[in-house]
């Protein structure tokens, strides 16, 4: 029983690392490099978006919703031999990556 924890523990922990790690060519794109990086490696992007992170503050019944552009970052979003690539940025720095096939 401990066997199968340990081994669903260690999937898991690898599947977390790979989203924040990117594979170009024969160069890793890594979260926390840098915006000329991403450049450098995936070019320009197909589009930009803010990324929106929403805190709500108040009861159950009259919240307010409070969303602030800068706590998100930005999203770069990137089309690439079969696969959809998002990266989102925060103050210059990459802090997440999400690619996925088409």
């Amino acid at each position: 029983m401990r066997i199968r924890l340990v081994i669903a523990l260690f999937a898991f922990s690898a599947a977390v690392q790979a989203s924040s790690t990117l594979r170009v060519g024969n160069q890793v794109l890594v979260a926390g490099d840098s915006r000329e990086r991403v450049v450098d490696l995936l070019g320009k992007p197909s589009s930009k978006s803010h990324a929106h992170k929403s805190r709500s503050h108040g009861s159950r019944r009259g919240g307010v919703r409070v969303v602030d552009r800068n706590e998100g970052g930005e999203q770069w979003r990137y089309r690439r031999d079969g696969h959809a690539t998002v990266v989102t940025l925060v103050d210059g720095k990459v802090t997440d990556i999400q690619d996925d096939r088409l």
